[in-house]
């Protein structure tokens, strides 16, 4: 009996374990309101740069005539050259689209570099804003 109960435990359990699936940049929409790229600064778009890519560090801030500046520190966690797109959606109070995206920049990172990209945004409506990677196109 005793037998039979743990095999019958350990069934369920790789059935379960079965079940478990790889992360993706936004979060299942059944589980959470939002997606990631709504609610966070740092976003990673593709399962590969998840793995190579990370940010040491985002500052921003409002210049003298209101538009917001954001610095963000992209590092290379390979040891490898890489190469990414980078871009920045920049969003007003209430975390809508102002209509004012940098376009996609490309970035060549060596072996575990780390590089500083600036992006500025057109108007002063922006309050807050998600950094965006993607591998190169």
């Amino acid at each position: 009996m005793k037998k039979t109960s743990l095999t019958l435990a350990a069934v369920a359990l790789a059935l379960l374990a079965g079940c478990a699936s790889e992360p993706g940049p936004f979060a299942p929409q059944d589980t959470t309101k939002y997606t990631l790229e709504n609610t966070d600064a740092f976003v990673l778009m593709d399962k590969q740069v998840q793995y190579s890519v990370t940010s040491t560090g985002i500052q921003f801030r409002n210049l003298p005539d209101g538009r917001l500046e954001v610095v963000a520190n992209i590092k290379n966690r390979e040891n490898r050259r890489i190469q990414v797109q980078v871009d920045c959606v920049f969003k007003n109070d209430d975390g809508s689209t102002t209509g004012d995206e940098a376009p996609w920049q490309t970035l060549i990172l060596g072996e575990n570099t780390t590089e500083a990209v600036t992006f500025t945004s057109m108007n002063n409506q922006a309050r807050k804003y998600t950094v965006r990677v993607r591998q190169a196109r």
